[in-house]
């Protein structure tokens, strides 16, 4: 059975829920719009959203496009339409990032009702986690939602861990005196007017007072910036890698999926989250994150899991700033109520 043209409703909640995904800075570089029949949704990157300095390559704005797509899919599944997704469907169209079927009804135990409400509930949490340790059943179904994405997720052991740590903290001096990158950070960094995007003062977090978990400075030097009073973080925080086999745009928006996936699943579970990014800003200490002993993967992430308090909400941009509804006035469906 086809399902009928989406309504305006539906598109909303669409756009709503691809909206709230992570991305670089808040950057939120996406763009929706909806497909020709109004059965599905095209995602764009939005290049005027680029954090160009630390991501030349639009890594970072692909993997924040596929989270964005996760997002969507997991809505989509609430509304009881099954998501096929094509990632860069057009080489002609290099913006259009990915095309999404919403014709077909979902399968009735799709994951939308288990990982929806945790869609509004994630938030990136910079505050010291508890010293505790996270079950072994619990990232059992983490590394296997990655790897539903096509995705390697790898809970690191204690040496992993310091290695991890070593190379972030090079990073982030590397940020630290490179004044290009820094006026690129304070670009996105709000913390007085009212804002759609970027960084609010109450989610930069504090620093680790024993210097061991190397949280990044989005101050960036600024005198009227606030100074969270430093506090003593977990003393072996648990990372987890997100690899993949090759380095492609397909692969970055494979990425962003399975880190989507990971971390709604890990809120659902009770655990905060924070992504530790400088190192893969910089070619020469992103290599230098993977397991020497192991092949070569392509390290796309770090991410920091804990118990602790959740983190802010950061600002969204309007539905409106992300939906095009330009050609799709006169479209069948719209204006109706959503089922």
């Amino acid at each position: 059975m086809v399902e009928p043209a989406l309504t305006l409703d539906q598109l909303r909640l669409l756009a709503t829920a691809a909206g709230a995904a992570p991305s670089v800075h808040n950057s939120q570089p996406w763009r929706l719009r909806p497909g020709p029949d109004a059965r599905g949704m095209l995602v764009f990157g939005d290049p005027h959203r680029a954090v160009a300095i630390a991501d030349p390559l639009g890594r970072a704005l692909h993997v924040s496009v596929g989270a964005a797509v996760f997002n969507l899919r997991v809505a989509a599944a609430r509304l009881g339409r099954a998501a096929a997704v094509r990632l860069l469907p057009d080489p002609s169209d290099k913006h259009l990032l990915a095309e999404i079927d919403l014709g077909e009804p979902a399968a009735r135990h799709s994951f939308g009702h288990r990982l929806y409400p945790a869609i509004q509930d994630r938030h990136s949490s910079r505050q010291p986690f508890a010293n505790r340790d996270i079950p072994e059943a619990v990232l059992g179904e983490l590394i296997e939602a990655a790897r539903e994405e096509g995705v390697l997720f790898s809970p690191l052991e204690e040496d992993g861990v310091l290695r991890v740590l070593t190379v972030t903290a090079e990073a982030e001096r590397r940020t630290a005196v490179d004044l290009a990158r820094q006026a690129e950070t304070r670009s996105w960094l709000h913390l007085e007017a009212p804002a759609s995007d970027g960084i609010p003062a109450a989610a930069l977090g504090p620093q680790d007072r024993d210097a061991r978990v190397p949280m990044r400075d989005f101050t960036a030097g600024r005198p009227d910036a606030p100074s969270p009073v430093p506090r003593h973080f977990e003393p072996l925080p648990q990372l987890c890698l997100l690899s993949t086999r090759t380095d492609q745009p397909e692969d970055w928006l494979r990425t962003g999926q399975a880190l989507e996936h990971v971390w709604l699943l890990a809120t659902v579970h009770g655990l905060r989250a924070s992504v530790l990014h400088q190192a893969v800003e910089w070619p020469e200490t992103r290599w230098r994150l993977r397991d020497p002993e192991s092949p070569p993967d392509h390290v796309q992430l770090a991410l920091r899991l804990g118990y602790g308090p959740p983190g802010p909400a950061t600002p969204r941009r309007p539905v409106e700033e992300i939906l095009d509804l330009t050609d799709h006035h006169d479209t069948v469906g719209f204006g109706e109520s959503s089922a």
